[in-house]
């Protein structure tokens, strides 16, 4: 694993660069790895070296990457001002619908054949799934392909503004429980406790729409990386992590290596 500082430039070259063409579309999906496919869809603004980081936790874990970019400038090291420029960008990208509660972004139609792409590739049981942040809803969109089978959300903040919105079409959820109880399935999802863009209401909105389906976990903000770029506790498993051991985000990350394997090899 490359041990290069988070501070400079990941050059992402221990992955595979493909342009995968699905739906007519074709995006740059980052490839490492093998065993069972996981997708990790990048938080803002983009495939940072701390997105990079945890997708190499996955990857050596014994599961086969794929990382989709889906906007922003692969490897960048993020600043405040390209934060703002990307989501602004992203906000009026038809691929995103990032104030619309109960209606879900056009993109997951992609990502859902991804997952159905990449599972007689790569394997397993089925294919796993974690969104962050702007992506942090998409894992739970995902659900309507059978091949999905573990999905996670981090810090899911769309739709923005609404505290308690839940950024999935009405029938898709409705779809997703109904298959989630045939199948017995599960939904983790993470948060701190004090994060300004994915609140307390947002997890109880899902907890009141799944039920037992979705399990939620809440760090507390003195458990955030002090020296991450935002102070805002919001990225839990990324910038905000503290990669050691017994520590709570570093826990996250186990649980979530550890759902991928229960439900994927």
């Amino acid at each position: 694993m490359p041990t290069s500082s988070l501070k400079v430039r990941d050059p992402l070259d221990d992955f595979e660069r493909r342009d995968v063409a699905l739906l007519g579309q074709s995006k740059l999906v980052f490839v490492a790895g093998s065993g069972p496919a996981v997708i990790v869809m990048t938080e803002m603004p983009g495939i940072s070296p701390e997105v990079a980081r945890f997708a190499r936790f996955v990857r050596d874990a014994g599961f086969t990457v794929w990382m989709p970019n889906l906007f922003g400038d692969p490897g960048r090291v993020p600043t405040i001002g390209r934060g703002a420029l990307t989501i602004a960008r992203a906000c009026v990208s038809r691929e995103f619908r990032a104030f619309a509660a109960n209606a879900s972004s056009p993109v997951t139609q992609w990502l859902r054949e991804l997952a159905a792409h990449a599972h007689p590739l790569c394997g397993g049981k089925g294919v796993g799934a974690i969104g962050m942040c702007f992506t942090g809803n998409f894992a739970l969109s995902m659900m309507l392909e059978p091949a999905m089978l573990a999905p996670v959300l981090s810090q899911p903040s769309l739709p923005m503004g609404q505290a308690g919105g839940m950024h999935i079409a009405p029938d898709e959820l409705a779809a997703v429980k109904k298959r989630m109880d045939a199948e017995d399935l599960t939904v983790l999802a993470y948060r701190f406790e004090g994060d300004s863009f994915c609140r307390a209401q947002r997890f109880a909105a899902y907890q009141q729409a799944l039920g037992d389906r979705f399990q939620g976990r809440v760090l507390p903000d003195s458990s955030a990386n002090p020296d991450a770029l935002m102070k805002n506790p919001h990225s839990v498993v990324t910038a905000h992590l503290i990669d050691e051991a017994g520590q709570p985000t570093r826990a996250a990350v186990d649980e979530i290596l550890d759902f991928f394997k229960t439900r994927l090899h």
